[in-house]
């Protein structure tokens, strides 16, 4: 949830807003996704 909080508040937007107008986005990509989202917010650690 940690990774959620942090992705939303990056783009500029709400868990709920990430959610439900960008969940459509990682639908069936879930494993990719996390890993994109892993390696961008690693890199600025």
């Amino acid at each position: 949830m940690r990774l959620t909080v942090e992705a939303a508040e990056r783009a500029g937007n709400s868990v709920e807003v990430l959610m439900t107008r960008y969940a459509k986005c990682f639908y069936g990509r879930r494993a990719l996704a996390g890993r994109r989202i892993d390696a961008l917010l690693n890199e600025y650690a």
